[in-house]
């Protein structure tokens, strides 16, 4: 009987062994290409993976054009890596994500997944609780948003692409920036040449921007961007999203450099892959009209107000939130198809150019809704 327990156990290892050899559980490497792996692992292949609490410098600002005079703060953060990774692998082998969460904070069934699923593909993931570090800004959901806002996530991400930087495994040169619904938001603004060069100076930039399901109420007066990728995913049934905004966005993110590509997943609700069963949350934003001006500042276009301050953003809000909610809900087989959007977007990203045939870092073409 011990006998026979131990031929399986032997079997079992033997069998995950040779399955990621070929390229399940971790992306296969032919030719030194990189593909993350479809279907993404489920939960049972990602327990042994855990994060550890990471802290690193940050900076507060309320506006893009407050960075260079920002008060400093510490950012918080789990960091995920591939296993393995600490100890042997070589220098700067090793691609990642940084991940900003929604207005409801860090999510179990969201972040730390998508983090433990990304260490268990290979690569590093920077789960970011913006919230968690300004606990002395505000605690309650309202006052977050209008205490917290989504420059002050823009500061935590590129602080956080200056701390994976530093790790020696590490590229600075293929890590993604991804975004949920208010992290969305941040990620999209990060995008713009003008506010990159304001909270990273030093000239850091990500890879490749993702904006899941973000409200695409802002433009920018200058649209010149970074030069990277910008992947827009949402769905067709959530009250959050305008799709022609988010196409002028796009377009605009076109015009100034980025190559961009919006997929609406047909019927899917906001926060698709929340974990969360469907109700109705939260407030409409979709009469609010935002601009980011070339100096940084915010202006609301409805007012011609600046959002300069706490008082401010709660009195532009104000105007334009409805009291109309909106629907959340999981759907896990469109949680599918996004983690195979993804994952075909990052695909070139992540590859190594040192190694990679050219052609095997194109895009690989997929179906949109």
């Amino acid at each position: 009987m011990m006998l026979s327990s131990s031929l399986a156990a032997a079997a079992l290892l033997l069998g995950t062994m040779l399955a990621t050899a070929s390229g399940h559980g971790h992306p296969a490497r032919a030719a030194g290409g990189w593909r993350l792996a479809d279907p993404w692992p489920p939960a049972g292949e990602t327990l042994g993976i855990h994060g550890q609490p990471v802290t690193f410098p940050s900076s507060s600002p309320f506006t893009p054009r407050d960075a260079p005079q920002a008060e400093p703060a510490t950012a918080v953060a789990t960091l995920y890596l591939p296993p393995g990774s600490v100890a042997g692998a070589p220098p700067r082998s090793v691609p990642a994500v940084v991940l900003l969460h929604g207005a409801g904070g860090v999510l179990a069934a969201r972040e730390h997944t998508y983090g433990r699923q990304f260490a268990a593909m290979g690569a590093a993931a920077l789960v970011i609780d913006v919230f968690g570090a300004r606990r002395d800004r505000a605690t309650g959901f309202t006052e977050r948003l209008l205490e917290i806002t989504e420059s002050m996530a823009i500061a935590d991400a590129y602080a956080g692409l200056r701390f994976l930087a530093r790790r020696p495994e590490i590229d600075p040169r293929r890590v993604a920036l991804i975004g949920f619904s208010y992290g969305a938001m941040a990620t999209m603004f990060a995008l713009s040449a003008d506010v990159a060069e304001r909270m990273a100076p030093g000239g850091e930039r990500f890879a490749a921007h993702a904006a899941f399901y973000g409200p695409c109420i802002a433009r920018f007066a200058e649209p010149r961007t970074t030069g990277a990728p910008l992947l827009i995913l949402y769905g067709t049934g959530d009250a959050l999203i305008d799709p022609a905004r988010c196409e002028e966005f796009a377009a605009d993110a076109r015009r100034g450099g980025s190559a961009v590509e919006v997929i609406g997943y047909t019927d899917a609700l906001h926060q698709w892959d929340g974990g969360q069963p469907r109700r109705a949350i939260g407030r409409l934003l979709n009469r609010c009209r935002l601009s980011v001006q070339p100096d940084g500042g915010v202006r609301d276009l409805r007012t011609g107000l600046p959002m300069s301050g706490p008082l401010l953003r709660r009195a532009i809000l104000a105007l334009c939130v409805d009291d109309e909610p909106y629907m959340i809900g999981a759907d896990e087989a469109v949680r599918a198809r996004s983690n195979r959007d993804l994952g075909r977007f990052l695909d070139p990203i992540f590859a190594d150019a040192r190694t990679t045939p050219a052609a095997e870092r194109k895009p690989r073409p997929g179906p949109h809704d």
